[in-house]
């Protein structure tokens, strides 16, 4: 990728990581305030992650850990977060680098955040700018195609309503031996589409708002 173009995307997903790492570093001094508590879901082949064998075989990519009752010694660092946790009545203890993170949710709040790996980042980028087809150069050939006909959808006619086409066909007969060509009657329009309900999901907010498009 150029070295001249701003990696926003990144800038903006770095931004975010530090949001994480705020958080945990409150809940690790202060407590969990009120009713928050955290999902945290990470890669466990990242990198700098540490977890016992036995997790690791039974969690082989990806893991999420509960952030809630019981837990302990959490410490923040620049770069990763270390917790005991208890599972199956095993305690263990974890290190979690923040690049491994791909997904921190607060249920309390339905206040999500969702990051992207380096190697997909990057690929999507190199996607975004991936040359166009170029035009066809013969003088015969059209340099670019034609646009395909794009159907409306059509209001489905109420019961009861009598068809209107031998209506239409008697009023075009006339029209045509006067010479004049009778309108054809235009696309009804589409129904409004149905609004999503996001009151009660999650606001997760993914980073491929932020990529440059090119």
């Amino acid at each position: 990728m150029s070295k001249d173009v701003l990696r926003y995307d990144l800038m903006v997903q770095e931004a975010l990581k530090g949001v994480v790492r705020k958080i945990l570093t409150e809940a690790g001094r202060d407590g969990l305030p009120g009713d928050h508590h955290f999902y945290v879901t990470f890669r466990t082949t990242a990198p700098g992650v540490r977890v016992s064998t036995r997790l690791r075989e039974k969690h082989p990519e990806e893991m999420t850990i509960v952030l809630q009752h019981q837990f302990w010694d959490l410490s923040v660092s620049e770069h990763a977060f270390e917790v005991g946790l208890s599972f199956g009545g095993v305690p263990e203890r974890l290190l979690i680098p923040f690049d491994a993170i791909t997904t921190f949710f607060d249920p309390s709040v339905q206040f999500g955040l969702k990051f992207e790996t380096q190697e997909s980042a990057d690929s999507a980028s190199a996607n975004d700018q991936a040359p166009s087809p170029k035009p066809r150069g013969a003088g015969s050939e059209p340099s670019e195609a034609p646009a395909a006909p794009v159907a409306l959808p059509v209001k489905a006619k109420p019961a009861g309503v009598p068809a209107i086409k031998g209506k239409v066909e008697r009023e075009a007969a006339p029209a045509a031996k006067s010479g004049t060509k009778a309108a054809k009657p235009g696309p009804d329009e589409p129904d409004d589409a149905a609004e999503a309900d996001d009151n009660g999901g999650a606001q997760v907010v993914s980073l491929d708002s932020f990529r440059k498009k090119t």
